[in-house]
């Protein structure tokens, strides 16, 4: 019978022992923990103020998405229209300090921004039109309340007349082409002929300033091969200087020396060819009767 009881006790199901648990550790504080508990600022107001960030952030992001919508820009339209209706619109365009260039084309320009609001008209816009204006070197445009624009207007001044392609235009001192001229009014300024001429027109003016005495009797002055200057005066003599504005100005101070000591001007010549720095060569008129004084030596050139 014991044995019996043993096996029978051997036969129950053993139940295994549970097994142990890991113990867990406990984590210290973080870096960030840390780093903040070393702060002389208590916790409540660093917490304070990181919701103030997170408050200006968000706000931010609201103007952000105000602006993106164009929000800004609509109200300062109802402003400006308001304003508008107020009475503050342009009603009437003043125009200072103009003489030559058309008024109709100023005032053409300007009241394109008639009936707008004072704070919407464009005054670059307006003031980049009017600089398209050949007459016109330089403008101011302004608002004067409540309803006027005001246009100030610097000209430019002319100093020749450029011919071209059987045209004939008005340039100032740089060479800008102002306008056509009028045929029934005549200016009398000199004319510089030839392609690219009125941009050569500042040197031209140089280089007879060097010869004062001359410079009132010169008709016109052609730009020859975009190299050199042909100098007509107004007795009809054809004066061919050197290439080159050093050897040009030489040249022409020579003939201005000459012209004084022998009178070559008005004596019947044709021409007067100084491109060779070693001599001067003169064509005269076959016209019977005509004289023409003899060629100065060549000494005489190369003193001066």
């Amino acid at each position: 019978m014991k044995a019996a009881r043993a096996r029978s006790a051997d036969r129950r199901p053993r139940v295994a022992a549970p097994a142990k648990r890991p113990a867990v550790r406990r984590k210290g504080p973080s870096t960030i923990d840390r780093a903040v508990e070393q702060l002389p600022i208590e916790r409540a107001t660093l917490r304070k103020a990181g919701n103030w960030a997170l408050g200006i952030g968000i706000s931010g992001a609201i103007l952000g998405g105000l602006i993106a919508m164009g929000l800004p820009q609509m109200i300062g339209l109802m402003i400006a229209e308001g304003i508008g209706d107020a009475g503050f619109k342009v009603r009437n365009v003043e125009i200072l300090n103009r003489q030559k260039v058309d008024s109709a084309f100023v005032y053409d320009i300007a009241m394109r921004q008639q009936a707008r609001p004072m704070p919407l008209v464009d005054l670059d816009g307006t003031r980049s039109e009017l600089m398209k204006l050949g007459w016109i070197a330089d403008a101011r445009v302004s608002r004067r309340l409540p309803d006027t624009l005001v246009v100030d207007i610097v000209e430019r001044v002319p100093t020749a007349i450029w011919q071209y392609q059987h045209r004939l235009a008005l340039i100032d001192k740089d060479g800008v082409v102002i306008g056509p001229v009028d045929d029934r009014a005549m200016p009398d300024l000199p004319v510089v002929v030839g392609p690219g001429a009125n941009r050569r027109a500042t040197e031209l003016s140089a280089l007879m300033s060097a010869a004062p005495t001359l410079k009132p009797l010169v008709t016109a002055a052609s730009w020859q091969g975009d190299r050199r200057w042909d100098i007509i005066f107004q007795s009809g003599e054809k004066l061919m200087l050197p290439e080159g504005d050093a050897e040009a100005t030489k040249a022409l101070q020579f003939f201005a020396v000459e012209d004084r000591r022998a009178g070559l001007l008005g004596k019947g010549l044709v021409s007067i060819d100084l491109r060779d720095p070693s001599r001067m060569v003169a064509r005269m008129s076959r016209e019977p009767g005509s004289k023409i004084e003899a060629a100065p030596p060549l000494s005489a050139k190369s003193t001066t």
